[in-house]
């Protein structure tokens, strides 16, 4: 039986998914006195008793071992100041600049983002060539700021909207 998904182009389907603004996300692990980041934003909200959260991960991301070995992550949201770090964890800069990380519940954070929710790993669930994670929330800070955003390829800033 053919699947109509194959008829999809790659690039269509991408850009099209690119149009869903979202906030940007640096997940934050260790491994033993290695720390480890990358850049995401298919992360949500699943659950509020219990408090869980999802990220999702590619299998050929480094991360997705990491992740696994680890069992426990930071979801570290952005502010709008924090765009060269949304880069550096994509793997986009070309001279990596020194970052500092905080710690949190034992896990590496970033300092300065909007919020930063620490997990154990709860259950994981293999979906085509990702896995999303399933994090059980044991830490939430907040901190002053505007979220960074990101669609269609750019990155951008809140702005509220006039009332009528």
């Amino acid at each position: 039986m053919h699947s109509e998904n194959h008829e999809i182009d790659d690039r269509l389907f991408r850009n099209a998914m690119g149009c869903f603004a979202t906030g940007v996300t640096v997940i934050t692990t260790k491994i033993e006195e290695d720390i480890f980041g990358m850049t995401a934003n298919a992360f949500m909200s699943v659950s509020l008793n219990p408090k869980l959260v999802a990220i999702s991960i590619g299998k050929n991301a480094k991360m997705h071992e990491h992740v696994k070995v680890s069992k426990q992550f930071a979801i570290n949201i952005l502010s709008t100041n924090q765009q060269n770090e949304s880069k550096q964890f994509a793997g986009q800069l070309v001279a990596e600049s020194n970052i500092t990380f905080a710690s949190f519940k034992n896990v590496p954070i970033l300092e300065d983002t909007v919020a930063v929710v620490t997990c154990e790993l709860h259950s994981e669930y293999i979906v085509g060539d990702h896995t999303i994670f399933i994090g059980k929330v044991t830490g939430v800070k907040m901190n002053q700021g505007e979220p960074l955003l990101f669609s269609q390829g750019k990155y951008r800033e809140l702005k509220e909207l006039e009332r009528e």
